[in-house]
């Protein structure tokens, strides 16, 4: 047995796909599939219960993976170990991001790292914000990116940009003929919003309640394109950061407006395990790859 294989079976349960861990690893689905099996055979165990719609775990497919993950954690960093000796920043960057990061202001990051440091790997994970934080504490993700990070006497932060935060409304609505809409004009919306355990949720709430207002939204969801789609088809309006809708405003699917009379700031930020041993690439992007 390889250390690819750990790889895959890794992939193989946090994705809940035979075709997405093969396209992961660069194999077919049949080979994750064969590689599964190779497995379970050398172990002597089931991993994975077949019985189920759903991938799930036996009991030894757990500890299996435990393992899995701490061999290849291992493996990575003795790899790391001698690219450095060599002088050549390399290996696998493990990084957990909320979606509006990940699919907005992380990929020009990953492409000019990548194009100055070609032996570098990474592996992109999206997640809610508190389970960012639960995974950098346990060593599961090497780094975080984050927005509006709380203060943690565990964590490093490094923060690397403030985003604008604005009001979106389909192309008909009235506000989209609107130079600029005030608060209380939001409030008297339908208005789509996040989630009420999302840092910008509690930051937009907390602006209405100091203004003196109480936003209730018709909708919630946990990422901001399922927020940009909800307003794209007319549901309500949204307050989101601007960064997030530039190809929807180049398209014309939203109209973007500024709020009047207050400027909601959105800080992004790396964030780290204290003391943690970060790879010599993990070092290197956060101290100048977010830059």
């Amino acid at each position: 047995m390889h250390i690819g294989n750990f790889k895959v079976l890794i992939d193989l349960i946090e994705n809940s796909s035979f075709s997405k861990a093969g396209a992961l690893n660069g194999v077919t689905q049949s080979a994750v599939s064969q590689q599964l099996r190779a497995m379970e055979k050398h172990f002597g165990a089931l991993i994975v219960d077949r019985g189920q719609k759903q991938l799930r775990l036996t009991p030894e497919g757990v500890h299996i993976l435990k393992a899995a993950k701490r061999i290849l954690r291992e493996y990575e960093a003795v790899r790391a170990e001698l690219l450095e000796m060599k002088r050549i920043v390399g290996g696998t960057i493990r990084i957990e991001t909320i979606y509006s990061i990940g699919l907005h202001e992380l990929p020009p990051l990953v492409k000019a790292f990548g194009a100055e440091y070609p032996d570098v790997r990474f592996h992109v994970e999206y997640r809610r914000a508190a389970q960012i934080y639960e995974d950098v504490l346990k060593g599961e993700a090497d780094i975080g990116m984050v927005a509006f990070p709380p203060k943690h006497h565990l964590l490093e932060i490094v923060p690397f940009k403030t985003d604008k935060m604005i009001v979106i409304c389909a192309p008909r609505h009235p506000f989209a003929r609107r130079a600029s809409v005030t608060l209380k004009e939001i409030a008297a919306q339908r208005v789509v919003g996040f989630e009420t355990d999302t840092p910008t949720r509690k930051v937009t709430d907390g602006v209405f309640r100091k203004a003196g207002f109480s936003v209730v939204p018709v909708l919630e969801f946990d990422n901001v394109e399922t927020v940009k789609r909800a307003v794209e088809i007319g549901e309500g309006v949204a307050i989101v950061p601007e960064v997030t809708v530039a190809q929807q405003k180049k398209q014309k699917t939203l109209a973007c407006v500024p709020i009047k009379g207050v400027e909601i700031l959105r800080p992004l930020a790396v964030v780290y395990r204290k003391g943690a041993t970060l790879s010599p690439a993990a070092r290197q992007f956060i101290h100048q790859g977010i830059k």
